[in-house]
């Protein structure tokens, strides 16, 4: 088995980090900078961090938070939201992101995966992925614009789509498990991850460590992302490792 990763995902809101409830209601949960320097030494293997800032879809929050973060954090970071052009890519690659996240632009501007695959390599390219279920089409169905923006490619589609024009990773966030605390969306997660052969991240739903056990061993995921599982409980990716590698799902040794 491939060593698999733990991945604090943050989300940004005016220069403060909360925590969503299915992309509605939020929480203050404190400082980026603050909270990043505590992942850091809980050997967290990478940070997310996602602008969700309706009315601010600009880069300049990121490469703000890129600059103060840095100086405290030896991780790899991803930094996603409001990234609609080449330059707003480089800009945040060339100052120290490791990847940048695509998510609306993907379906508005799909001319950008490529572009910033050519410059930086497709390991640079994360596309995100926010997905409901439909109960009446028994499908699930793709969102932009923060969960506002209802898609109409399908999800296999776009899969194909994004990763053959160079995404060289794929986050897939479950709307309706973000935040509930009650566990992965094990079939959304597994249907991804054998539709591509790049790695894929999970988030939406962790609340106990047995939930990323689940995922990790019923899906062929790379990655988990957690939010509240790190916020509101005395969890941390030091503990979440120690009880993972009992079941035999194997981690980057520090």
């Amino acid at each position: 088995m491939l060593k698999k990763r733990i991945i604090p995902i943050q989300l940004l809101l005016n220069e403060r980090l909360v925590k969503t409830r299915q992309f509605g209601a939020y929480r203050d949960v404190g400082d980026p900078v603050a909270s990043s320097k505590v992942y850091n030494a809980q050997n967290a293997d990478e940070l997310v961090f996602l602008n969700i800032n309706r009315s601010e879809r600009h880069v300049e929050p990121l490469l703000s938070l890129l600059e103060r973060v840095s100086a405290v954090s030896f991780m790899p970071l991803s930094l996603g939201g409001g990234i609609t052009t080449f330059d707003a890519a480089r800009r945040l690659i060339t100052s120290g992101a490791d990847k940048v996240v695509l998510n609306s632009a993907a379906y508005r501007d799909i001319g950008l995966i490529p572009r910033v695959a050519d410059s930086f390599g497709s390991q640079a390219v994360v596309v995100g992925l926010d997905v409901r279920f439909d109960e009446k089409s028994a499908e699930y169905s793709l969102y932009s614009d923060c969960g506002r923006v209802a898609e109409m490619v399908g999800l296999d589609e776009h899969l194909e789509r994004v990763t053959s024009l160079g995404a060289g990773e794929i986050l897939v966030n479950s709307i309706d498990r973000d935040g509930t605390m009650q566990g992965y969306d094990i079939p959304l997660l597994k249907r991804v991850a054998d539709a591509v052969r790049v790695p894929v991240i999970g988030c939406g739903g962790a609340g106990q460590y047995n939930h990323l056990k689940e995922a990790f061993l019923e899906t062929r995921v790379s990655a988990l992302a957690c939010g509240s599982l790190f916020n509101f409980t005395d969890s941390n990716p030091i503990r979440a490792k120690a009880f993972l590698t009992n079941y035999g799902i194997p981690f980057k040794t520090v």
